[in-house]
């Protein structure tokens, strides 16, 4: 079915009525039978995959490529959904949807399509948002991975609690679903848990099945006996050419660079033990890993700065980001961000405006994902918090409400030797403007179309 722009209109009118006039808990069973159908229509599909739900606030679309990427060089057959794109054994695209969760008859309809190509594992990256509006149930989850728990969505959710409580959900979930068995052999149920999240005993907590933690320390100590089901890695060493550690006296080695790439990838290393493997199969596929799209992506078309685009959304990621790119030579740093609309945690953007401003040499504020909300609005709720960190407009703050010209600008203020970061958006194919529209965007595209076109004239030109 393809629909015209007034009748994505005429639909979102309707979503909104409904929601002012018909009560939350309605909504919420409505939510609930449709999910149940759903996985009847399509024939109840996740019982005839191995299911992995990954579920954080921060690192969930990597965990799950890593761990495909890693089953995948191990033999198995897969497929994803993920805020990034979607793979059903060979094929894979990127997600434009805006959405890390799809609803309920599009991924059962993905899961489906797994069966019928073959795949034996499916990985679905869980959101909390998507747990709240029940597109988890009909999935018959065996293994679930948690990353870490961060202040994110709060005013969607009403507060932290909330929001911890919708994760925990899918380990609730995982705890009462019936064990299944495919080809004559059962298939346990299992949780992965970031034993160095503050939150890691709470999700444990729920009894789902095998537990698996997993962490890193710079050095075992001699007195330490780590027991089945925990994964440590120790002798960790972090550069810019990727990061070396050990786990049980296996040496391994891995490119992305970042301790949060690390993590994620220790995440699919523990989940790849709890369903069987063995750190001695994993070591070189481990090391052929790269680096997932839109995620301290290094754009290079032989111009003399460092152009990085990722993510990094919120507050914590942003953090992880800057470490991250500490590794890196580089003389000044040059940021582009803003945030995003549509009433998602408005609090987060001053504090992004306070974090850029410390950490940046220039800053360039523009638009990200507005929706309805005005992105000026937006772009001076940020750049007013950096004005009282000490920035000053013109001078080493900028406000642009045009994406394209905001990354024309620091093209032209940047000098040899300089690093250009691009965060919020990272590989995402659309921007959600106003109106329910999305329109093409993709910051990657926009940094070669503007390296390839304006290469000379745009080092030449002064700002």
């Amino acid at each position: 079915m393809r629909w015209s722009k007034n009748g994505h209109l005429v639909f979102d009118m309707l979503k909104s009525l409904i929601r002012r006039f018909i009560p939350e808990s309605v909504i919420s069973v409505y939510h609930y039978l449709l999910a149940r159908v759903a996985a009847v229509v399509y024939g109840n599909p996740s019982q005839q995959l191995i299911v992995i739900g990954v579920t954080g606030t921060n690192g969930k679309s990597s965990t799950v490529q890593f761990i495909g990427r890693l089953l995948e060089s191990l033999g198995e057959r897969i497929g994803w959904t993920t805020t990034i794109g979607f793979k059903i054994a060979q094929s894979e695209w990127t997600n434009d949807q805006k959405m890390t969760m799809l609803g309920r008859f599009q991924t059962q309809r993905f899961l489906r399509k797994m069966v019928t190509a073959g795949c034996r594992y499916a990985i679905v990256e869980t959101s909390s948002q998507g747990i709240t509006q029940s597109r988890h149930v009909g999935i018959a989850y065996d293994v679930g991975v948690f990353t870490n728990l961060t202040p994110e969505h709060i005013e969607a959710h009403g507060g932290f609690e909330a929001y911890k409580e919708a994760k925990g959900k899918l380990f609730a979930t995982l705890a009462r679903l019936p064990v299944k068995v495919l080809d004559g052999k059962e298939i346990k149920k299992v949780t992965v848990v970031n034993a160095r999240d503050a939150f890691a005993e709470y999700f444990l907590s729920f009894g789902a099945g095998e537990s698996w933690r997993f962490g890193w320390r710079q050095k075992r100590e001699a007195e330490e006996v780590w027991e089945a089901g925990e994964v440590w890695a120790t002798d960790v060493v972090f550069s810019a050419q990727g990061t070396t550690f050990q786990i049980e006296g296996i040496a391994f080695t891995f490119k992305p660079m970042g301790r949060f790439n690390f993590e994620n990838v220790l995440a699919a290393i523990a989940t790849s033990c709890a369903l069987g493997f063995s750190l001695e199969q994993m070591r070189d596929s481990v090391a052929s890993l790269s680096g997932v799209p839109g995620r301290l992506e290094r754009i290079h078309e032989g111009q003399p700065f460092e152009v990085i685009v990722d993510y990094a959304p919120e507050p914590a990621a942003l953090a992880a980001t800057y470490e991250a790119i500490s590794l890196l030579p580089y003389t000044r740093l040059i940021h582009v961000l803003g945030s995003t609309g549509g009433g998602r945690d408005v609090s987060r953007r001053a504090v992004l405006g306070e974090m850029a401003a410390k950490k940046s040499d220039i800053m360039i504020v523009t638009n990200e994902d507005p929706y309805d909300d005005d992105p000026m609005e937006i772009i001076n709720q940020i750049a007013d918090a950096a004005v009282a960190c000490g920035k000053k407009d013109h001078e080493n703050l900028f406000r642009i409400v045009d994406r394209m010209e905001a990354i024309q600008k620091a093209m032209r203020v940047a000098e040899s030797g300089d690093l250009i970061l691009i965060t919020g958006k990272g590989c995402e194919p659309v921007m959600a403007v106003a109106h329910g529209k999305k329109i093409p965007w993709d910051d990657r595209q926009a940094v070669r179309q503007i390296l390839q076109t304006y290469e000379t004239a745009i080092r030449t030109q002064t700002s």
